[in-house]
């Protein structure tokens, strides 16, 4: 009889499941469930501001992987009850019909959630705020870096784990680049607000403060927004920041329907970085940025997390073969291009997570090369994961 595999979230993890599990196993059916018809890639995305990368390069839509007998639905997940292997799903754009799934794995890969709701008068004032993160949101902040002639800009970023360690600090490189190159950057000042004790990933901060120090870019750490008005910002301590343009990230976590159904909080529990079943129940693993791992969350951690976790059903489903994986990657943060040229420079770095401590290495020195590397790298990402490349 056909195993049952419901995947949550459509994803870099939630794909790579789907394209391994359709490879791998047999006697299988595959449904994954995303609340969009359409996958906007992350990594890239910071490059949307300066110009250098197009919405219709990073999206993909799902409809290749039908050719791999996946069905895929577009729905919004609201309620799992895991005791009854239940999905509950509500209508989404697609006038999805299906209001309730069975299955014999559950596999959430959800992604996360923006979650503003700490912060003193965001529900005011979210308009004024906008990120990297969102198709919407990076399209508003390229606008007003494109259009404003002066003022501050806030970048913001909260308490680790958050998604894309290094993208604050990219946001505020790329926005430095924009201003430079349009010629108003001496009328802005350009503030990066951490809530962390260093900018993230941690290994990288001594560069990414010297390159900070030579752009004239203010660097506050340790520090929470814990209030925000139509024009400003207030930190924990009671500093105050005026801004024109906000781009500020919220505290990250898994969707609501996670906790609600006792899998974990704000993210969902795993027995291992290695085992990614829940710790009550052997049929819901999680992967990506949901699952609870003790790793930053990035593409590469959220392919890698997916692989252990389709060898977890594999395994469970005594087939032998297994996906080479280990939690080692290559990763690159966008250092924008201090003369204002449009043509970004990049710093590349390597993370081994296989020892104890993890073993960090980078070169400081900022290349176009890695720039382009890590275009190579997302693109072919997608065409592996989706089926197609960019016309």
């Amino acid at each position: 009889m056909s195993k049952k595999i419901v995947i949550v979230g459509g994803g870099i993890a939630g794909m790579g499941i789907v394209n391994t599990l359709a490879e791998k196993l047999k006697d299988k059916e595959i449904t994954v469930i995303n609340k969009e018809d359409f996958y906007f890639a992350g990594p890239s995305r910071p490059l949307i501001l300066t110009k250098e990368q197009q919405y219709d390069r990073i999206i993909r839509g799902y409809e290749e992987v039908g050719k791999k007998g996946v069905k895929v639905i577009i729905g919004n997940v609201y309620k799992i009850d895991p005791d009854n292997r239940r999905v509950y799903l509500a209508e989404s754009s697609m006038g999805n019909k299906v209001k309730e799934l069975s299955y014999d794995y559950l596999v959430l890969t959800p992604g996360i959630v923006y979650d503003g709701s700490s912060i003193n008068g965001y529900d005011k004032y979210a308009w004024k705020n906008t990120t990297v993160y969102d198709p919407g949101r990076v399209n508003v902040l390229r606008q007003r870096l494109w259009t404003e002639n002066e003022g501050s800009l806030v970048v913001y970023a909260p308490k680790a784990p958050y998604r894309c360690a290094p993208a604050p600090t990219e946001t505020a490189l790329l926005a430095h680049t924009v201003l430079k190159n349009r010629g108003v950057r001496e009328k802005f000042k350009v503030i990066h607000i951490d809530a962390n004790d260093k900018t993230q990933p941690p290994f990288i901060a001594d560069v990414v403060k010297e390159t900070y120090d030579k752009a004239g870019i203010q660097l506050v750490t340790g520090q929470e927004i814990v209030e925000m008005g139509e024009s400003y910002v207030v930190t924990k301590s009671g500093e105050k920041f005026n801004f024109t343009v906000l781009a500020m990230l919220e505290p990250n976590r898994a969707p609501k329907f996670i906790e609600e159904a006792g899998l974990g909080s704000p993210f969902v529990d795993v027995r291992s970085p290695q085992d990614l079943r829940h710790p009550k129940y052997d049929d819901v693993l999680s992967a990506g940025d949901a699952a609870k791992l003790p790793f930053p969350k990035n593409q590469e951690i959220a392919f890698e997390s997916s692989m252990f976790a389709a060898n977890k059903i594999l395994e469970m489903e005594e087939v032998s073969e297994k996906v080479p994986v280990q939690y080692a990657f290559v990763g690159w943060a966008y250092m924008g291009n201090l003369e204002g040229k449009l043509e970004t420079l990049s710093l590349q770095f390597q993370m081994d997570l296989t020892t104890q401590p993890p073993k960090p290495a980078k070169d400081p020195q900022l290349k176009r090369d890695y720039t382009l590397q890590k275009d190579r790298w997302e693109q072919a990402y997608l065409e592996r994961l989706f089926g197609y490349k960019v016309i």
